[in-house]
């Protein structure tokens, strides 16, 4: 089973979401890394990915989809409005939270959202 840090970036009711070169918007993450924690990977993932570093990460669930186990962390940024696509991210948005349907993300980024939103 592939093993996968996951991300959520929530500001004022919108969720931060990347797009890789003709792919659905997901949330920012990726492997694990040996040797990583998922809470290393999380914030590695996110600083790739968008070039914003987290002040603080909150483990918040664990979720299985074909055959990937995603590890969801909650990140408090002190400078949000500062993401930018980096490395094989091609786009970074943010987007209303209760639209995200709309974009047709990926089963497992639309299953973590509705999760999350739970808790809100």
């Amino acid at each position: 089973m592939k093993v996968r840090a996951t991300v959520i970036c929530e500001q004022d009711r919108h969720i931060l979401l990347v797009r890789k070169p003709r792919s659905r918007w997901m949330l920012p993450g990726g492997k694990v890394e040996r040797g990583e924690t998922a809470q290393d990977a999380a914030a590695r993932e996110l600083l790739e990915e968008t070039g914003l570093g987290a002040d603080d990460m909150l483990y918040l669930m664990e979720l299985e989809t074909g055959g990937t186990r995603h590890h969801v962390y909650e990140a408090s940024l002190p400078n949000p409005d500062q993401a930018r696509p980096q490395n094989e991210i091609f786009d970074c948005l943010w987007y209303p939270l209760n639209a995200v349907h709309n974009l047709n993300p990926s089963d497992a980024t639309l299953r973590i959202i509705k999760a999350f939103q739970r808790r809100l």
